[in-house]
């Protein structure tokens, strides 16, 4: 029985997939199409429930261990990328790739790549263990530093010469704060701001977004690094922000009758999945 809130709801339009993403999984859903199953190495993109949806559609999500025994198959690369080790095992194994790395993401393995052809010391700004990261560290055989803090970073003994990177979904404003910090400190910075404008001017627009409304429902998945950004943008605009991977987190407590309600997302958050938030507030 509905509790009669009747909450106001709107979706921010401009929530939801990035281009890479949509490239990637419309790629998938082709090939799905003809062929009733592919392989995907990992996750193809950071959230469950899309995960979920594309499995049922005959996705084969496989990681690295069972990627290196595939014989004779046709593997999806995607958006994240992967480091070069990946195209060399494919070509040894007989496996197609399916290349959907997003361009962002290729266009920065190739600055990496030429810097350290150039022997420059490299540092990134991303998260440890991130697909994109590994992907790009491949390109400098392992050699880059990757560091998730000014505070991390600066525990490391630093060369006067640093090249700084970042992986693209990370904070544009954090990304600065270190490249002042560190010439503030006497470094030479060679500072190439890589993030996706596409993430990254997604902060504004979501400032603007969750100031309009009672209260803010994020939606994403728990492993999206850009979700974890985009939440706390939204956070920090708007105290009354709840974030929920699904519509079971939901809570009916939360609300007061009549309230204004925003949803919004991830880069990897699909429409369809802030649809089904929208119509379960709309049921409370």
């Amino acid at each position: 029985m509905p509790s009669g809130l009747y909450l106001s709801v709107r979706i921010d339009p401009n929530s939801g997939f990035c281009f890479g993403v949509i490239y990637a999984i419309q790629m998938a859903e082709d090939i799905l199409e003809e062929q009733g199953y592919l392989y995907c190495l990992g996750d193809i993109v950071h959230n469950d429930e899309e995960v979920h949806r594309l499995e049922q559609k005959g996705l084969r999500i496989i990681g690295h261990e069972q990627f290196e025994g595939l014989r004779d198959e046709a593997v999806l690369i995607r958006a994240h990328g992967e480091p070069p080790s990946t195209y060399q095992r494919a070509m040894e194994n007989n496996l197609t790739l399916i290349d959907a790395s997003c361009p962002v993401v290729l266009k920065l393995q190739n600055r990496i790549k030429t810097s350290f052809d150039r022997r420059e010391k490299i540092f990134i700004y991303g998260k440890h263990g991130h697909a994109e990261v590994l992907g790009l560290l491949g390109q400098t055989s392992g050699e880059a530093v990757v560091f998730e803090s000014l505070d991390e970073l600066l525990r490391h003994e630093l060369p006067t010469n640093i090249t700084l990177y970042s992986q693209t979904t990370k904070s544009t404003a954090s990304f600065y704060t270190i490249k002042n910090e560190l010439i503030s400190r006497g470094y030479n910075i060679n500072a190439n701001d890589t993030i996706c404008r596409q993430v990254s001017n997604r902060d504004e627009a979501l400032r603007r977004f969750a100031a309009q409304f009672d209260q803010v429902v994020f939606v994403s998945g728990t492993k999206s690094s850009n979700g974890k950004v985009l939440y706390q943008v939204c956070k920090e605009t708007n105290p009354q922000t709840h974030f929920v991977s699904n519509t079971e987190q939901l809570c009916a407590s939360w609300f007061a009758p009549g309230q204004s309600v925003g949803i919004c997302g991830a880069t990897s958050t699909p429409m369809w999945l802030m649809e089904q938030v929208r119509d379960a507030l709309e049921r409370f």
